[in-house]
């Protein structure tokens, strides 16, 4: 995913009648300004020293505690997982109710940028980039790993030990069903992947959106909130606001660099037997940080712009590829059929209460709301600069529901091919293996195994370059206290740094130290979203109709 700034008028005036909000504040009053030789800077004083200190501090703080963070991640994770998974089940919830409330509402007449803006892109420039956005490494890693993982626990059926259920299938499993199997693991997938991802995205947009384009304020978290906190909104609260979207948002990109990394190291090894092990690990992310810096100083148009095409084309292919020398009719009638399942088992896979699949329920449904939560601000923004002139139903109808499907086609796609290869085929290769890998066992029983294995490492690596760069840029407008014109180095910075975050977290504790930081930054940050629907729909109001 990529976010695009090739039009400098991004924060133009709103276009017609809006409530515009008078304020004294102007983008930029608060910052340290140095313009000296090679130094310069243009940074929020307190937003980017409070986040760059406590990101850096976080970095050495994880290498020099080894073994105790590994504890401390894990124990971190479990707890908030397992005490606040009603919590997030419900935030979740209730993200889609606001954004189908208001689809259907008159409030869904109302313009982005005012009453005759026009929009900035075609419909299919437009719904090209919403799919671009819904596209990621998560897609990659999780395209096979996580059908397949459903299904295998679903079929097992319901495990108790001593009275406590001890699988991992979601609600009551389908035991020895692997038809029933099939449909509740691409259901449990499609539930992780469809509207409630996508209304968190939505209301972080819509949000940014309104209060940039209507009522003038900065692009940064802060101006949400300005119906409720006014004026105070420039001061510390606002402060703490964007230091934690910030938080949110970096912690958040090096769950997904960490979890590619690992992803393209099981890869390489796989097809070329380079070493699978944390030093190979830690070089290719360095690797690929710096191809990352080398786009973030080659600018926007030279760099990510072109990459993000490459990577769509490359996604496409390899999309395509699968379902033509795959099960194509199984694909295609799958693609109804998960839908259907997914529509069947929503209530029960949505509700917070009285269940008994603690591990489903507290192992992936908690850990993707809070990660999906702290990519948020990443994709709430990419969506709103390129959204300028729609109608706030068109918005959410769009933004909801097109990157849902790309991804349900994506799921059933990988998924549902590999799920066939265990049913038909009797083919255990991808069920044995480990997550990293089970997209290229799948891929090994198919025609040109090794070219379709290359282009998926290649899809993961250019992933990786374009989510940290453009990562690099939201956060960068954040700390620059909204501006869009800040110096590169502040960029080059926080690509830095993120790539950092990704080899500390993945050396203090793998895969569960990158749930943890996602899951602790999406905490607070989903309150935080809770309160900004109640000023989304404070700010509607206000709007000319």
């Amino acid at each position: 995913m990529s976010i695009e700034n090739d039009d400098p008028t991004d924060l133009r005036p709103p276009e017609g009648p809006t409530e515009v909000i008078e304020t004294d504040y102007e983008i930029g009053q608060d910052n340290l300004v140095v313009d000296k030789g090679w130094l310069r800077v243009d940074i929020h004083n307190p937003v980017f020293l409070i986040s760059g200190i406590a990101i850096v501090g976080f970095v050495i703080l994880t290498l020099f505690t080894g073994p105790i963070a590994t504890d401390a991640f894990e124990g971190l994770r479990d707890f908030l997982t397992s005490r606040f998974d009603w919590f997030f089940l419900i935030a979740g919830n209730i993200f889609v109710l606001v954004c189908l409330g208001l689809a259907v509402s008159p409030l869904g007449k109302i313009r982005i940028g005012g009453s005759e803006a026009k929009p900035d892109y075609s419909y299919t420039g437009w719904l090209a980039m919403l799919f671009a956005a819904g596209m990621g490494i998560g897609l990659v890693f999780y395209g096979v790993s996580e059908p397949v993982s459903h299904f295998t626990s679903s079929i097992g059926g319901v495990v108790s030990e001593n009275g406590l259920r001890t699988d991992w299938a979601p609600l009551g499993g389908a035991v020895e069903d692997s038809e029933g199997a099939r449909r509740l693991a691409m259901a449990a997938t499609i539930f992780h992947w469809g509207l409630h991802p996508w209304a968190i995205y939505a209301i972080v947009g819509l949000s940014l959106a309104v209060f940039s384009y209507n009522k003038g304020l900065p692009l940064t978290m802060r101006s949400i909130f300005y119906p409720l906190l006014g004026e105070r909104v420039w001061g510390w609260p606002g402060h703490i606001i964007d230091v934690l979207a910030v938080f949110a948002t970096l912690f958040g990109l090096a769950t997904s660099l960490g979890i590619g990394a690992g992803q393209a190291n099981a890869g390489l090894s796989f097809l070329f037997g380079i070493p699978d092990n944390n030093l190979t690990m830690v070089l290719l992310i360095a690797a690929i940080t710096s191809v990352a810096l080398v786009s973030v100083l080659a600018g926007l148009d030279a760099g990510v712009k072109r990459l993000s095409e490459i990577n769509m084309l490359l996604a496409g292919l390899l999309l395509l590829f699968v379902i033509l020398v795959g099960p194509t009719l199984q694909i295609l009638s799958g693609f109804f059929a998960n839908l259907a399942a997914y529509g069947i088992n929503l209530p029960a896979l949505s509700n917070p209460f009285g269940r008994t699949d603690d591990n489903f329920r507290q192992g992936w449904t908690s850990f993707y709301w809070a990660w999906w939560i702290s990519w948020s601000p990443f994709v709430g923004m990419f969506i709103a600069r390129v959204s300028r002139g729609r109608t706030v139903r068109e918005f959410l109808v769009c933004v909801m529901i097109v990157p849902a499907l790309a991804s349900v086609l994506w799921m059933t796609t990988f998924g549902g091919t590999a799920i066939s290869q265990i049913i038909n085929d009797g083919y255990q290769g991808v069920a044995n293996a480990s997550l990293e890998l089970q997209l290229f066992e799948m891929l090994k029983v198919l025609p040109l195994a090794q070219i379709s294995s290359f282009i998926g490492i290649v899809l993961v690596i250019v992933f990786f370059v374009t989510s940290s760069d453009s990562g690099s840029l939201v956060i960068d407008t954040i700390t620059a206290g909204g501006k869009l014109d800040a110096p590169v180095k502040q960029r080059v910075f926080w690509a830095s740094f993120e790539g950092l975050v990704a080899i500390a977290l993945l050396l203090g504790g793998g895969l569960a130290a990158l749930q943890a930081m996602a899951v602790s930054t999406g905490l607070p940050f989903a309150v935080i979203l809770l309160i900004g629907c109640v000023a989304l729909v404070k700010g509607l109001l206000a709007e000319p109709r």
